[in-house]
């Protein structure tokens, strides 16, 4: 490997740390950009797709009309590429992909349409080509801009500093702290001042990744939020927090007593800062038992020991494409969406840098080829379905916002096998609720207009709900397992669930879903002081809402319109009497004046 691959760089600004992630600072790019819709290549075709079928897919969006409701960007997905570079810049894959991406850039454009295309953070592109970002970024990012694109997704595979997809297990060693015993501090003068702490009797775990085992602290660093095991809310990073009492200011010397390893949970990376926010780092590197000399003022000092470079490796290393794009000089309007499959709880720092942050691992594995159009499920033990996506997004929608950006979880399977029509219709609704991404992954040439696959992706009621300007996710206020709805992460899905989404106009969707795969006959009260009590501050003229004396509700599946007294929601129970399996019902409530 090459020598500046051994180890992560030094990181020498702070507002690339761990203690800037909650400050609101965005470091690249413009916010208040809508979530993104368009067309990608991946579910509908894999590492399959090629320049004819890009072609096909952009004169069907044209053809049905999905522009003109706003799916405007056509994406190529990972498999688009020569396998390896050509005097070290990226080329298409000359037998899938002959007039290059200029032309097809140029073909996409010509179309009314915006172009978009795929990298990855590592070595490796996922499918295995040894064609990433690593290294290159400069590089790849003017190309970019020579190509014209507007949309650019990034994967994390074979990452050089992370146990990710494809990655090095070993490379854990990066991402942990060691195993801690104890600490020895002993000052550096001559009075021979010396303090000793047991981690286990003496020390603070913060966070929930760390936990005692034995007469060690082990897990220090961040979850894996991959897969669908942990929640995205609280603290997913872990230190070990020390108070020190130190008798006189001055620079003491710390050493760690420690088993260093290369696995998940076990490390070999330490940080070691002396104070709560935007510290100083004593120490950030591979650990070998050296003493480490700190800086201690007179009385109680908490030291930290900690490893956060999961996430300060992975924003470094998307911040750095945004740097490239910034140093072309170009003001070209990219979308950057962030593909780093949850992994490094990019819902804390993603807003710095992108436009969007994908939540889990693909929410399918078996995507299509020419002629195939792949499967989906409903339900799934991973994250490959509509469900292990919808139950951990659901729960995130104080990390979205126009400024911000959006959670995604993943592209839509409306289309593929697996999936019936109630099922593609719910998977839309929820989608649109939590102001996810509409990005389509079928073959369009399967799409009719007037088909029941077009009625739904085409649904403009359920699209303005998407692209509704005030940009607020919709919070679940109501679920039939748990006291706290909108924080409670649930995995059951023999259940119903109420968002609710605050609108520009001054109304309000709500939406009752029936998560499971067994018909519901649940009442479900939905009070405005429920409702008031979870959306009332982020509602646009809250008082004239909850003042009404009447209300008009539009179902923005079947267009029924009805107006009620406010004394409804009061005095009888409203919402889904009966809802059939997967099934949904979603409105928009309006304030009548008058």
């Amino acid at each position: 490997m090459d020598k500046k691959f051994e180890k992560p760089a030094v990181i020498n600004d702070n507002k690339y740390r761990f203690d800037s992630f909650k400050n609101g600072e965005v470091l690249y790019g413009n916010k208040g950009r809508l979530p993104a819709m368009g067309w990608n290549s991946w579910n509908a075709f894999g590492s399959g797709n090629t320049e004819e079928l890009t072609k096909a897919m952009a004169e069907k969006i044209v053809e049905l009309g999905l522009d003109k409701l706003g799916y405007s960007y056509v994406i190529l997905d990972d498999g688009c590429y020569k396998a390896t570079r050509v005097d070290g810049h990226l080329a298409s894959d000359g037998k899938k992909f002959p007039s290059g991406f200029m032309a097809l850039s140029d073909y996409v454009h010509d179309k009314g349409l915006k172009f978009g295309m795929y990298n990855d953070v590592g070595s490796h592109l996922c499918s295995g080509l040894e064609v990433g970002t690593c290294g290159y970024e400069d590089v790849d990012t003017k190309d970019y801009i020579d190509w014209k694109i507007d949309f650019l997704k990034v994967d994390n595979c074979y990452n050089v500093w992370d146990n990710a997809t494809f990655s090095n297990p070993a490379n854990a060693k990066f991402t942990f702290a060691p195993k801690i015993k104890g600490v020895k501090i002993e000052a550096v003068d001559d009075s021979k001042t010396t303090i000793e702490l047991s981690a286990v009797k003496d020390g603070i775990i913060t966070g929930s990744r760390a936990f005692v085992q034995g007469e060690y602290v082990t897990g220090i660093g961040t979850f894996d939020g991959t897969g669908p095991d942990a929640s995205p809310v609280g603290e997913l990073s872990s230190e070990l927090q020390l108070s020190v009492n130190a008798p006189e200011d001055g620079e003491y010397n710390l050493s760690v007593d420690c088993i260093l390893g290369e696995t998940e949970g076990c490390g070999s990376w330490l940080q070691v800062a002396v104070g709560k926010d935007n510290t100083k780092y004593y120490f950030d590197d591979l650990y070998n038992g050296e003493n480490i000399k700190i800086k201690l003022n007179k009385g109680e000092n908490v030291l930290r020991l900690m490893n956060h470079r999961r996430q300060e490796n992975t924003l470094t290393s998307y911040a750095r494409i945004k740097e490239g794009f910034e140093k072309t000089g170009s003001d070209r309007d990219i979308v950057f969406s962030i593909c780093e499959w949850g992994k490094t709880g990019p819902h804390n720092w993603g807003y710095k840098v992108g436009d969007s942050w994908r939540i889990l691992n693909d929410i399918t594995f078996q995507v299509g080829s020419d002629g195939d159009s792949g499967h989906g499920s409903w339900e799934g033990a991973y994250t490959v379905s509509v469900t292990s996506q919808y139950n951990k997004v659901v729960i995130m929608d104080e990390f979205a916002g126009l400024d911000k950006g959006w959670n995604d979880p993943d592209m839509l399977m409306i289309g593929m096998d697996g999936l019936n029509e109630t099922m593609c219709k719910t998977h839309m609704t929820m989608w649109c609720m939590v102001n996810s991404p509409l990005m389509l992954g079928m073959d369009l040439r399967n799409v009719s207009k007037g088909d029941w696959i077009y009625n739904i992706i085409s649904n403009e009621d359920v699209i303005a709900l998407n692209q509704d300007k005030l940009g607020v996710q919709a919070k679940r206020i109501y679920t039939t397992k748990a006291v706290a709805p909108d924080t409670t992460y649930i995995r059951d899905n023999d259940r119903l669930d109420v968002l609710a989404k605050p609108l520009a106009n001054g109304s309000i969707a709500l939406s009752f879903i029936n998560v499971g795969m067994g018909d519901r006959e649940d009442e479900i009260k939905v009070s405005l002081d429920l409702i008031r009590e979870y959306i009332g501050n982020k509602m646009v003229n809250a008082d004239i809402f909850f003042d009404a004396s009447k209300f008009e509700i539009m179902d923005v599946w079947t267009k029924e319109k009805k107006i009620i007294e406010a004394d409804y929601f009061t005095n009888k129970i409203y919402g889904a009497e009966k809802l059939l399996a997967t099934d949904n019902l979603t409105i928009v409530i309006t304030p009548v004046e008058g």
